[in-house]
């Protein structure tokens, strides 16, 4: 019998029924065509599970290259869907060259987790090691997968971890007990129990029933980190449906004015906080005096201060920034309180890495990153009214170290201004607000999402939704929304539970592997004997 049949009949043994490469092929495609149902818009989040469970079958028990080519194509699948809305203005490249960088993580995540089927079954073959270590290594291969490519390369891209597809379903209170990325380990493990449960064949049907019945249960009702809130802040949060995404029809300046007309008639409103957009002001108050005024007059006549986004300027360099501003009785002038410059401005698209190798490359598409944001070195917290507010300017919703970052400052509300106008009527926004709507259940904090154009929504500590705008509209939300300044073990913990399961993971593998390895070659050695 050669090296190739004894693998296969291994992998039978060890694995039940091992799909061949057509069945594997198709069962990736129709895995990420379901892992994206779960997300916005459509929202059916138990898809995304069943979705995640099929694409780890589609690679249980084949070899290390053809989990490459099912990972592949199982990762065009759903990352083609999923960001679909980066075509919108910028046509198939940009979604091209993104989706293919997420398919090549998405390619070795499906090869290890192939490998710790194929060795991890075999090496731990008891009941125990089947249904308990095997799941637990497959799910810590998901989520290395998923928190490699959210920092790699240029800050990685950390859309569409499973975690994020939960936010309308009843797992999302996990978020605040072991943060994004251990709900994405706890909800791949789960997946990878209910195949190995199918696959398992030594144990009566009605034990596995139970066994997976169990589990979800203990899921579906483990209890929702309790909530105490100390105080609220009255927050006015303007949209003021300034279409400024690329290709426009718009004039430097309507921005500001599209939203300074919806504030003005509501002077005299008693809030503590007005919160604008990212880019809200397209004129930077702090250079040019006829956005200055308006500014000053927002906040004059408000009687509170003016969170606003801007670009600014600082000598060479260049700024995507949310600035503080205020106007002060006793000077009687404008004052900016405090101001945050983004922290991680977002590749391709507020900066061109290594632009002398790039930009040869696509000039007419490059064209559109005329000028290279800097990244900010201020703090992402701003003191308002008396309490603190975290400042995420939109991508930095996603961003794990910003979010700690301004928890570790003391936020006790986040505020998270974003323009969404360069991705039209699309899942984007929705997408990002299902996000938003995470980070709030995650860090025990309220979130102020407001957009250019939506979508704009505030939740509170538990991600219920206070309010929400519709999008391409222009609106305003008024309310007292919760402060909080309790820790959830989720911001308490923060990467350690990350960095405990990349190390069980990898660990585990290595001793399955060495482990198979060394059976190989003790068998080398019986036969050559």
């Amino acid at each position: 019998m050669n090296d190739r049949n004894l693998i296969e009949r291994h992998s039978r043994a060890y694995l039940g029924l091992v799909p061949t490469l057509p069945v594997a092929l198709t069962l990736a495609v129709l895995a990420g065509w379901l892992m994206d149902l779960g997300f916005p818009d459509r929202d059916w989040w138990p898809l995304t599970l069943l979705g995640t469970a099929v694409m780890m079958t589609s690679v249980r028990g084949v070899g290390f290259g053809k989990a490459l080519i099912i990972g592949a194509i199982g990762g065009f699948s759903f990352y083609g869907i999923m960001i679909w809305w980066l075509t919108v203005y910028l046509g198939l490249v940009p979604w091209i060259a993104l989706t293919l960088l997420q398919v090549l993580f998405f390619a070795l995540g499906m090869a290890l987790i192939a490998l710790i089927w194929r060795y991890g079954s075999r090496h731990w073959d008891t009941i125990a090691g089947r249904l308990g270590i095997v799941p637990a290594l497959v799910g810590g291969a998901w989520m290395l997968r998923e928190a490699l490519a959210s920092v790699f390369p240029f800050g990685g891209f950390a859309w569409g971890r499973i975690s994020q597809s939960q936010s309308e379903g009843p797992l999302a209170s996990l978020v605040a007990w072991v943060g994004t990325s251990g709900m994405s380990f706890l909800l791949a493990w789960a997946a990878a129990l209910v195949v190995a449960l199918v696959a398992e064949t030594r144990l009566p049907l009605e034990s596995r029933a139970s066994l997976g019945v169990a589990v979800a249960l203990a899921l579906l009702v483990w209890p929702a980190y309790p909530v105490t809130t100390s105080g609220s802040l009255r927050v006015l949060a303007v949209q003021g449906n300034a279409d400024a995404g690329l290709f426009a029809q718009y004039e430097r300046g309507d921005n500001l004015r599209d939203h300074y007309l919806v504030t003005k008639e509501l002077y005299g409103l008693d809030v503590d906080v007005v919160v604008w957009p990212e880019n809200a002001s397209d004129i930077d108050p702090l250079r040019f005096p006829e956005a200055a005024a308006i500014a000053t007059e927002v906040s004059r006549e408000m009687g509170a201060p003016l969170i606003v986004g801007t670009i600014t300027k600082s000598e060479e360099e260049t700024f995507n920034t949310i600035l503080l501003w205020d106007f002060d009785d006793e000077l009687g002038q404008s004052v900016v309180r405090d101001q945050y410059d983004k922290i991680h401005p977002v590749p391709f698209a507020e900066y061109l890495p290594a632009r002398d190798f790039f930009y040869p490359l696509a000039p007419p598409l490059f064209d559109m990153i005329p000028r290279d944001y800097s990244f900010g070195e201020r703090d992402a917290v701003f003191d308002v009214a008396g309490a603190v507010g975290g400042v995420a300017i939109c991508y930095d919703i996603v961003d794990d170290e910003i979010l700690w970052s301004m928890m570790d400052g003391g936020a006790d509300i986040i505020f998270a201004p974003t323009n969404n106008a360069d991705f039209g009527q699309t899942d984007q926004s929705v997408q990002q607000l299902a996000i938003a709507k995470m980070r709030a259940i995650e860090t025990g904090r309220s979130v102020v999402n407001i957009s250019t154009v939506g979508t704009s929504a505030i939740m509170d500590p538990t991600g219920v939704e206070l309010d929400r705008l519709p999008t391409y509209t222009e609106g305003y939300m008024v309310m007292d929304v919760p402060l909080a300044t309790y820790q959830t073990p989720a911001t308490l913990i923060g990467r350690n539970i990350e960095l405990g399961v990349v190390g069980f993971t990898l660990a585990g593998l290595i001793v399955a592997g060495t482990g198979h390895f060394g059976r190989y070659r003790r068998g080398q050695l019986r036969v050559a004997g």
